[in-house]
């Protein structure tokens, strides 16, 4: 099992107001250097009909949108069950994408589509498309991802999305029930290690007790460093994909993983990535289900969860 990509490829910071920055001491996603996000290197390796992702080993439909209309979610999973029966471009394992693999598509960078740099995908629409996931708290709704931004949300199954299948492989989602204590170890009464992506957190998901502005976010981190919160001066607001890595499906109210360790978890939290597609936006995330969405950076409404490299 391939571990999540957790960098983000997003390159330029910028002000609350929205207008791009520099990027020195700013605390924002694009001010940490990007070691290992795949657009340093060849990412897809592309044929005629299908495009296999290295950074995950998925084989997806070099086509974006073979169905050419929009399915409802049980039509989609019809659908990508005839493509197995017939085996379609010699694969018999196609299938929805899981919520965290149609994700690791998604750029930060680019929208219309959110895709990254030079991606080889044909017919891509800039819309919703459905994912294999229900919601654990409304079993009457799937998951479904943006195309054109990035947005994670959820829908009725009844309604009708894009249909974009996947081989996935040896690729297995990594939300998938696994035992909280099994994922997290305490390090010290302030940080908790998870195992799925060798991060830090901090153990007290609300460390100001307040929500607060997105600028007040990245100041409050600074401080933190400066009295040596937990014991260490290197703590940062995390990215979105650093955020969304902490989502179980399984579990919701909130959505993280049975038996975690942490403390006072909050209803929506700060990313330190901006949303392109309106930069006096930040990406977010709502911890009841796990909705990847967006908030007005000047607005008090969100809270900020410190994360450290392990």
């Amino acid at each position: 099992m391939k571990r999540r990509l957790l960098e983000t490829d997003q390159i330029q910071c910028y002000a609350q107001e929205g207008q791009s920055i520099p990027c020195e001491a700013s605390g924002q996603d694009a001010s940490f250097e990007k070691r290992g996000h795949p657009s340093r290197r060849q990412r897809f390796r592309s044929s005629s009909h299908t495009v296999v992702d290295e950074s995950t080993g998925a084989v997806w439909s070099r086509d974006a949108n073979p169905a050419e209309y929009p399915l409802t979610w049980n039509e989609a999973i019809a659908f990508v069950a005839d493509m197995r029966a017939r085996q379609v471009h010699g694969y018999d394992d196609w299938q929805l994408p899981s919520r965290d693999l149609l994700f690791s598509l998604i750029s930060h960078q680019n929208i219309n589509p959110a895709l990254p740099d030079d991606h080889p995908f044909d017919n891509v629409f800039t819309g919703y498309y459905w994912t294999v996931n229900s919601c654990s708290r409304l079993p009457d709704q799937a998951w479904y991802v943006h195309l054109g931004g990035g947005r994670v949300h959820r829908g009725m199954k009844h309604g009708s999305y894009m249909v974009w299948p996947v081989s996935p492989g040896d690729q297995k989602s990594v939300d998938s029930g696994t035992n909280g204590k099994a994922r997290f170890t305490i390090v010290n009464d302030a940080s908790v290690h998870d195992a799925h992506t060798d991060l830090i957190w901090s153990r007290d998901a609300e460390v100001t007790g307040h929500p607060l502005s997105w600028q007040a976010a990245l100041s409050m981190v600074r401080e933190l460093n400066r009295s040596q919160f937990g014991g260490c001066g290197d703590w940062r607001l995390p990215s979105i994909r650093e955020l969304e890595s902490l989502v179980d499906l399984s579990s919701h109210s909130p959505a993280l993983t049975i038996g975690h360790p942490f403390v006072n978890v909050q209803d929506a939290y700060w990313s330190s990535t901006t949303s392109v597609y309106e930069p006096r936006y930040a990406w977010t995330l709502y911890s009841r289900d796990g909705i990847v969405g967006v908030g007005f950076k000047p607005g008090d409404d969100f809270f900020l969860w410190p994360v450290r490299n392990g």
